[in-house]
């Protein structure tokens, strides 16, 4: 009688299992599936710290200028609501997204000065900042911050901050939060604006809404 040798060594090996198993000893078909799985996940936080750029200072350095001797004259705040994730049909399934978050000095003459950027969760709580000191924007310019698809500490209710000045009265800064995503053929897109929350002049005590 001829017996199959790959079949022979796979009812072997699952023998084997079973009396691993049985003796207390770790499955090595599960430890396997474990093993599969962790390597999965690793793979996908590395991919996760590839796709997060670098510092938008660096990526936007050309719109970028000298504030050393900057002197505020009005100051404001806006705040832009942002989505890592939004639910679609019965509201049981989601779809992740990635977030860029573009800041314009509409301003043709002079400088908007960004104090800071952060970036919130549903709850309210501060997730990240994103700039370790003032920038100056130069007239026309722009600098984005992105969120990847995959970050997901803001929820369906995330949102920007963004602390800005000017030496005089100008424009005021165009703000607005991109999100995009997809789920197997089908893609989500829209934009979210801004809103300005404040502007006053810089020696008087700020009123928000």
């Amino acid at each position: 009688m001829r017996v199959n040798k790959t079949a022979a060594a796979g009812v072997v090996a699952a023998a084997t299992a079973v009396w691993m198993w049985s003796l207390g000893m770790q499955n090595p078909v599960q430890d396997a599936r474990v093993t599969a799985r962790q390597a999965m996940m690793e793979a996908r936080d590395a991919s996760t710290r590839r796709e997060q750029p670098s510092d938008p200072l660096a990526l936007f350095a050309s719109s970028l200028v000298d504030v050393s001797s900057f002197s505020a004259g009005i100051k404001g705040t806006i705040y832009v609501p942002a989505y890592s994730r939004i639910r679609v049909g019965s509201g049981r399934g989601g779809v992740d997204l990635a977030t860029t978050l573009s800041i314009h000095n509409s301003s043709r003459d002079n400088v908007l000065l960004l104090e800071s950027v952060s970036y919130h969760n549903t709850e309210g709580e501060l997730v990240q900042t994103y700039l370790d000191r003032a920038v100056g924007l130069r007239p026309l310019g722009t600098i984005e911050i992105f969120v990847a698809s995959a970050d997901l500490r803001g929820g369906t209710g995330a949102n920007f901050v963004i602390e800005w000045a000017a030496q005089a009265p100008i424009p005021e800064p165009v703000t607005e939060a991109v999100m995009i995503g997809s789920v197997g053929a089908t893609s989500y897109s829209f934009v979210s604006q801004g809103r300005s929350l404040r502007m006053v002049a810089a020696n008087q005590r700020a009123v928000s809404d």
